[in-house]
């Protein structure tokens, strides 16, 4: 596969908010855009935020109804999901050192030590934030799952609505040159 500008080239061819989604800020995705002459997907590096790859779909000149529909459906979850990571991973990031902090100072403890290395804690209670992390966002994350089921079934509905409109055509065109 070609490189180019730390995208690899692919050949592979609902917004509903909730009161979770609301509070953060919006993150931008990298704006890279793809070569003209491309004609597939792009796939770029992690997205520093959300550590998901950025997708830039390929738009073909002769795209269906259909396929412009798949399409979108596929821009918009792959936009919802960037936004949920991306202030799950700030959130986690934010509790993980307010955590860190508080330990520390029951410890009589400071952040860096005297050496100017930043102080840690041990694996067993770093294992105390994340438990209580996982429980505090459970429903949060059980509605992300619910979603993401919900847009993936819906994706690949369309996949298959696509496929069958390609095989349809086809099958037309081949009619008209048998009966020419």
């Amino acid at each position: 596969m070609p490189r180019r500008a730390g995208f690899i080239e692919v050949q592979f061819t609902y917004r509903k908010i909730h009161s979770w989604q609301t509070c953060a800020p919006q993150f931008k995705v990298s704006r890279f855009c793809p070569p003209r002459k491309s004609c597939h997907d792009w796939i770029g590096p992690p997205d520093k935020y959300s550590n998901l790859r950025p997708v830039h779909f390929y738009i073909p000149e002769n795209e269906s109804p259909l396929e412009q529909k798949l399409r979108e459906l596929r821009q918009e979850t792959q936009e919802w999901n960037q936004q949920f990571w991306a202030n799950q991973n700030l959130t986690f990031l934010k509790e993980k050192e307010k955590f860190i902090d508080s330990r520390l100072k029951a410890k009589g403890l400071e952040l860096r030590a005297e050496s100017g290395q930043k102080a840690t804690l041990n694996a067993e209670e770093m294992a105390d934030f994340y438990k209580e992390f996982l429980s505090k966002n459970f429903q949060k994350h059980m509605y992300y799952n619910r979603d993401w089921y919900k847009r993936n079934f819906a994706i690949t509905f369309f996949m298959g609505k696509v496929a069958l409109e390609r095989i349809w055509n086809k099958l037309r065109l081949k009619r008209k040159k048998t009966s020419n």
